[in-house]
């Protein structure tokens, strides 16, 4: 297997698209073990797809193309726009206050970090601020959407670890939050640092802001009504996204009544455009992860790393500098899918919680969406604002600092991430 893993890290430094990498490689295991039958070939790339819980996947991404053109999206980005106005680089922070609300309605990093460079991105470029700058902001800002249910990443790591979905989602929430303060502290600080001042001088009335919260209602409610009929056993993770397209549905049609039928068909082929590419993906990484378990690369790894160290924070040091530099080279799906059965043996020998671990794995590893050379956020940004990767970079410095104090008090302090969840759900036995 790992002949395999070389030949897809090969390819994909030959610039061939991830999911063909995956499935090449994949192939390539299979022609070296002649004694697996080739049926298990096909048996496991559509086995992957056909999973329950994945059902989750598609139904959010396609209820957050429907928020995306139903005017709740244009309403939270008001909100965020009267809770901020007075901090230093205001629209920036709308940016990361925005990516925290809508963390129960994209769950995907790269499409809300997409999402708020077109719709932020060229009022920031009006009033001074440098195309780098804003492009780093909304590119690091969506990373809150990893931990913020209903976080894609969260339902893939649950799904292939068998890890509870409900108490991922509770989780995530207060890591979410943490992130928010520390990059609207770094988001102030660098635009102090570049002088981009404040829209105003004093922050906004109590009553502007109970207006535009008024106004955003059905948005905010959305995250808490997912976690409350999850908890309550009233639907499953995967029951849920399809209520979040009803919901959608409704809102847009019925309350704001913005949902036209020219915007319900463009809504239905973008979702079919981002669903095609990870279905793919999700297929192809069936067969990468059956080799993964036949030539029992999990037991090999978990005994090198018991080998080298019997401390756990230590051995979380290692692991996260592992996923920091998948990060960089493979997309955030990838990893989960392929990562997660090897790592999940290894952190519960070591008395870690497969909860906490989750959060901790899945903000490392979506930070890899915005770092060179191969952060699909970072060129996406980096195309739309018109600058180059590098000046992206340099300006993303801060923002990746607040990052890693998150992801530090995560690991230091569990209690933290497992506050919320046993609070919800009770202790884990």
């Amino acid at each position: 297997m790992l002949s395999a893993i070389g030949f897809f890290l090969v390819l994909l430094f030959l610039g061939m698209p991830v999911a063909f990498a995956i499935a090449v490689s994949g192939f390539a295991f299979f022609l070296m073990r002649p004694e697996i039958p080739w049926t298990i070939l096909v048996q496991k790339s559509l086995s992957t797809t056909q999973s329950f819980t994945m059902l989750a996947i598609p139904l959010f991404i396609f209820a957050g193309n429907l928020m995306n053109n139903t005017g709740i999206t244009s309403r939270l980005v008001k909100l965020a726009n009267v809770m901020t106005g007075h901090m230093y680089g205001s629209i920036g922070q709308v940016s990361v206050v925005l990516s925290t609300l809508m963390g129960g309605v994209s769950g995907s990093a790269v499409a809300d970090a997409a999402m708020e460079c077109r719709i932020l991105g060229p009022e920031m470029t009006k009033r001074g601020y440098a195309p780098g700058w804003a492009a780093a902001v909304n590119c690091l800002s969506g990373l809150i959407v990893a931990t913020i249910p209903p976080s894609m990443g969260l339902i893939l790591y649950g799904t292939v670890g068998e890890v509870s979905i409900g108490r991922l989602f509770v989780a995530g929430f207060l890591p979410g939050f943490i992130m928010c303060v520390l990059m609207m502290v770094a988001t102030a600080w660098s635009a102090r640092h570049h002088g981009y001042k404040p829209d105003h001088d004093k922050p906004s009335p109590p009553g502007v802001i109970l207006k535009a919260c008024i106004e955003s209602i059905w948005a905010l409610l959305f995250p808490v009504l997912l976690i409350v009929l999850i908890r309550f056993g009233v639907m499953t993770p995967s029951e849920s996204g399809a209520f979040a397209v009803f919901y959608a549905l409704v809102v847009g049609a019925f309350i704001y009544k913005e949902l036209t039928l020219e915007k319900f068909k463009k809504c239905v082929v973008d979702s079919v455009k981002d669903l095609s590419v990870i279905t793919m993906i999700l297929a192809f990484s069936g067969i990468f992860s059956y080799g993964v378990v036949f030539d029992q690369l999990p037991k090999t790894l978990t005994t090198m790393l018991v080998g080298l160290t019997s401390n756990k924070y230590i051995l979380l040091f290692l692991i996260l500098i592992m996923l920091t530099v998948f990060g960089m080279f493979m997309e955030t799906t990838v990893i989960t899918l392929i990562v997660t059965p090897i790592l999940i043996p290894i952190i519960t020998q070591y008395g870690i919680d497969p909860v906490h671990f989750g959060i901790i794995m899945m903000t490392i590893v979506t930070m890899g969406c915005s770092t060179p050379p191969v952060g699909v956020a970072l060129y996406t940004c980096s195309n739309i604002m018109g600058c180059s990767v590098e000046e992206t970079t340099r300006y993303s410095v801060p923002l990746f600092v607040a990052i890693l104090i998150t992801v530090a008090l995560c690991v230091f302090f569990p209690k933290m991430v497992l506050f919320l969840p046993n609070l919800v759900y009770g202790a884990a036995v």
